[in-house]
């Protein structure tokens, strides 16, 4: 039951990151930064959120740099806004699979078109 909470929960995490991703006002943050995957440890302390970035892995690491600064405002604002007990320690990871994934669609892309 707990890793039910657990998935449940993380989603809500998820969803709540992205609207406080869009406030912060650091210029190391990309603004085509996306939370791909959020992993919440069963006993609801330790947070791991997967970023990505359509310019790059570079820029998704230096985004991860800025929202580590940041982490003690958006544990802040995510204990305010789900009503938790505690609120997770959050580490952010950097992810390429926005830009490998657009990669991908070039090369479909590509080969669609020489085809006809």
């Amino acid at each position: 039951m707990a890793s039910f909470k657990a998935g449940r929960l993380g989603e809500d995490i998820k969803r709540e990151l992205t609207a406080i991703m869009r406030e912060l006002k650091d210029p190391r943050i990309s603004e085509f930064l996306t939370i791909v995957r959020v992993d919440l440890s069963n006993d609801l302390s330790h947070c791991k959120v997967y970023v990505s970035s359509f310019e790059g892995l570079e820029k998704a690491q230096q985004s991860c740099r800025g929202l580590a600064n940041a982490s003690g405002f958006i544990r802040r604002e995510l204990f305010a806004r789900l009503k938790m007990r505690k609120s997770p320690e959050l580490k952010f990871i950097a992810d390429n699979s926005i830009e490998r994934s657009s990669e991908i669609n070039k090369i479909i892309d590509n080969f669609g078109s020489g085809e006809e």
